[in-house]
C-alpha cells in the first residue's frame, strides 16, 4: 500500500483492519440477524407459492369481514309498511287507526324505539376496539395462523348467536361478540399477505385486499335485496364460512413471524417448501447457516427467544412515541370516516339497495388509481389528499338545497371513493412504519383507538334523520384534520420494513419540515434484487483484498467511514482445506446500515453502498 499518502494513514489503519477480519477464523461468531426481504428475491417474491396462498386463501378471508360488518344495516332496518302504536287510538276501528297512524304491521325497532338499531350499530363497533388489541397480541404472540382461527371461530360463534336471539338485548350482546372480531378478521389476513411477497408486490397485495373486501360488500347488497328476513339473512352472511376452517390444513405460519420468534427450524421448512414451489434453488449459505445455529441451540438445550413486548414498548423512545401518536390520529379519523360513510350510504338517495352497491362500486376505481399514486408519489402525501379532498367533497353538500338528492349522492360518493383511497393506504402505511416484532400490536393499538370513534358515528348518522347533510358536515371536518397530520409521518415507499423496536425508532428520525412538502423520490439507479450469495461476494474469496480496498477508498470520497462489523457467516468448508468452516465478514449488516432500499449498483454490476436520505 505504498501508494497511500500520509494523510491517508487513518484510512491505512481501516483497511488494515478490514484485512484482517477476512483472515478465516475457526471459532463462530454472535448470531446476524436473518433478514427475509433479502432472501425473497432469491427464493420468489411473488411466485407460485405465493400466489396460491395469497389467492387461495388469504384474499377471500376478507370477504367474511364485509359481510358481517354490515349484514346489521338491514338486519335493523325499516320495514317498507308498519304503523305505530298510539294508545289513544286503541277505541277505533282497524281502518280507521290505519287511515290515522298508516302503518300495516308493528315492527320492534320504530317509532318511540327507532333509536334501537343506532344502539345496536354502537354495540357491534364497542367490541372492535377490545378485540382488535386482544386479537393483535394473540397475532404477535402466537402466531398469524393460530389468531386467525381463533378469530373466525369467534365471529361464527357471534353470528349464531345472533340468528337465534329472541329479544333486542340478546341480539345487541351477539353482535358485541361479531365485533370484538372485526375488523381482526380482515387485518390477519392482510398481515399474512404482506408478510409472505417481496416488498415489489406489497402494493400490489395491498389494492387486491382491499378488493376482494370490497366485492364482498358488493355482493352482500345483493343478498339484502333478495333476502329481507333478518334471520335467514343472518344464516345466509355467516354460515359460508365455517368451510374456512378447512384452511387449518394448508395455512402455514408467517415465516417472518417465525424468524423473530427464533424458530429457525420451522421457518427454514417453510422456505424451503417456498423456494421447491417456486421452482427456485434455496441459497445453501442461508441453509448452513440456519442449520447452525438449530444445531447450537440443540446443544445448548435451549432456544432462542425473543422477549414479549407490549403496547408501552411502542411509546418508549421519542421518534416511535410520535409516529404511533400520529399513526394513531390518521387511523381514527380514516376509519370512523370511512366507516360513518359506509353506514350513511343507504339513508342517500332514492333507493336504499342501489346506493349501498354504488358505495362500493365506487370503491374498485379508486383502488387502481391509489395503486399507481402509491407506487410513484410513495404512501403520505396520496393518503393525506385523498382524506382533505374527501372532507371537502363532504362539507360542501350543505351548500346544496335539500331537494337536491341526486347531487349530494354524487357528492357523498366521490368522498367516498377517496376515502377509500386513504382507507387502502393506511393499512400498508402502518404496516411499514411499525417494526415487525411489535407490528401486529402496534396495528392493534392503532385499530383500537380508531375503534372508539366508530361508537360514536352511528349517533352520528343517526342526526340525518333531521337534517341529512349534517352527519357529512361532520364527518368532513374530521377527514381533513386526519389528512393534515398524515404530512408528519416519514415516507416508506421504496424502504424496507423495520424489523426491531430499535430499527423502527432510527427511521423517520430526522425528519425535517421540508420533508412534508416531498414526494417519495426514486433512486436513478435501481438494483436487482440481490441474493445473500451476491451479498457475500463483496467480501468473498473470489474478490482480492486490493479490490475491496480501490472499492472502499472511492466511496469515501463521498461518504462517511462504514461502520465495523463483528458478524460473519459461514462458508463451504472446502475453501479452508481444513476440513472446518471457514467464517468471513458478513456485508449483509453493512449493507442493511448503510441503505434502508436496496443495495444500489453501477451499470457494471459493482455493488455500492450509499447512504439514502
Amino acid at each position: 500500500m505504498s501508494d497511500i499518502s500520509d494523510n491517508d494513514g487513518d484510512e491505512y489503519d481501516e483497511l488494515s483492519e478490514l484485512r484482517q477480519r477476512h483472515k478465516p477464523e475457526s471459532q463462530p461468531s454472535v448470531d446476524e440477524a436473518f433478514d427475509l426481504d433479502d432472501l425473497l428475491p432469491t427464493i420468489g417474491e411473488f411466485g407460485k407459492y405465493q400466489k396460491l396462498l395469497v389467492f387461495g386463501i388469504c384474499l377471500p378471508a376478507c370477504i367474511p369481514c364485509g359481510f358481517c360488518a354490515f349484514n346489521q344495516l338491514f338486519m335493523a332496518d325499516t320495514p317498507d309498511d308498519y304503523w305505530c302504536r298510539i294508545p289513544e287510538l286503541l277505541d277505533l276501528p282497524l281502518e280507521q287507526r290505519k287511515s290515522l297512524s298508516i302503518p300495516r304491521e308493528l315492527f320492534d325497532l320504530v317509532c318511540d324505539q327507532d333509536i334501537y338499531p343506532t344502539i345496536g350499530l354502537a354495540a357491534l363497533n364497542t367490541g372492535g376496539p377490545v378485540g382488535v388489541y386482544l386479537f393483535g397480541l394473540l397475532n404477535d404472540r402466537g402466531g398469524r395462523r393460530l389468531s386467525y382461527f381463533v378469530c373466525l371461530a369467534t365471529l361464527l360463534a357471534g353470528s349464531l348467536l345472533t340468528s337465534l336471539s329472541k329479544d333486542f338485548w340478546t341480539w345487541a350482546g351477539s353482535r358485541v361478540i361479531v365485533g370484538l372480531t372485526i375488523p381482526a378478521v380482515y387485518q390477519i389476513p392482510f398481515i399474512i399477505s404482506l408478510e409472505l411477497v417481496g416488498e415489489n408486490y406489497r402494493s400490489f397485495v395491498t389494492v387486491m385486499t382491499c378488493t376482494f373486501y370490497t366485492s364482498g360488500i358488493m355482493l352482500l347488497s345483493v343478498v339484502t335485496y333478495l333476502e329481507r328476513d333478518w334471520v335467514r339473512l343472518s344464516y345466509i352472511t355467516s354460515l359460508p364460512f365455517y368451510a374456512y376452517f378447512l384452511y387449518m390444513f394448508v395455512m402455514p405460519e408467517s415465516p417472518r413471524w417465525l424468524l423473530m420468534r427464533g424458530r429457525l427450524e420451522e421457518a427454514l421448512k417453510i422456505l424451503e417448501r417456498m423456494a421447491k414451489v417456486n421452482g427456485r434453488e434455496f441459497p445453501e449459505a442461508v441453509h448452513l447457516k440456519l442449520e447452525a445455529q438449530i444445531r447450537r441451540d440443540k446443544l445448548k438445550k435451549q432456544k432462542k427467544k425473543m422477549a414479549n413486548v407490549g403496547l408501552a414498548d411502542l411509546c418508549r423512545t421519542p421518534n416511535m412515541r410520535l409516529k404511533t401518536i400520529l399513526i394513531t390520529l390518521s387511523w381514527f379519523a380514516n376509519e370512523t370516516v370511512y366507516l360513518g360513510l359506509s353506514y350513511y350510504g343507504p339513508a342517500l338517495g332514492t333507493n336504499q339497495y342501489v346506493s349501498f352497491f354504488l358505495s362500493a362500486v365506487v370503491e374498485l376505481p379508486s383502488y387502481l388509481c391509489c395503486w399507481y399514486f402509491m407506487d410513484t408519489w410513495g404512501r403520505r402525501w396520496p393518503l393525506s389528499l385523498s382524506m382533505i379532498l374527501g372532507g371537502v367533497a363532504c362539507v360542501i353538500t350543505v351548500m346544496l338545497p335539500d331537494d337536491a338528492v341526486d347531487e349530494t349522492l354524487v357528492l357523498y360518493l366521490v368522498s367516498k371513493a377517496l376515502l377509500s383511497a386513504s382507507f387502502l393506504i393506511i393499512y400498508p402505511f402502518a404496516g411499514e412504519l411499525y417494526p415487525t416484532q411489535v407490528r401486529g400490536i402496534g396495528i392493534g393499538a392503532s385499530s383500537y383507538i380508531g375503534g372508539l370513534g366508530l361508537i360514536g358515528i352511528p349517533f352520528i348518522t343517526y342526526l340525518g334523520k333531521d337534517n341529512l347533510k349534517l352527519p357529512l358536515v361532520i364527518m368532513g371536518f374530521l377527514s381533513m384534520l386526519g389528512g393534515m397530520t398524515g404530512l408528519r409521518l416519514p415516507e416508506t415507499l421504496h424502504h424496507r420494513l423495520p424489523q426491531t423496536i430499535e430499527e423502527g425508532e432510527e427511521f423517520g428520525k430526522n425528519w425535517q419540515f421540508k420533508d412534508c412538502c416531498r414526494c417519495a423520490q426514486k433512486p436513478e439507479i435501481l438494483s436487482q434484487p440481490a441474493s445473500y450469495e451476491n451479498l457475500d461476494v463483496l467480501a468473498g474469496s473470489s474478490t482480492n483484498a486490493s479490490e475491496v480496498e480501490l472499492e472502499l477508498r472511492d466511496s469515501r470520497r463521498v461518504r462517511e467511514p462504514a461502520p465495523r462489523i463483528d458478524e460473519r457467516t459461514p462458508l463451504d468448508t472446502a475453501a479452508s482445506g481444513s476440513g472446518r468452516p471457514v467464517h468471513r465478514p458478513s456485508m449483509k449488516r453493512l449493507v442493511r446500515q448503510m441503505s434502508v432500499m436496496d443495495t444500489q449498483r453501477t451499470h457494471d454490476g459493482t455493488m455500492q453502498l450509499t447512504h439514502w436520505i
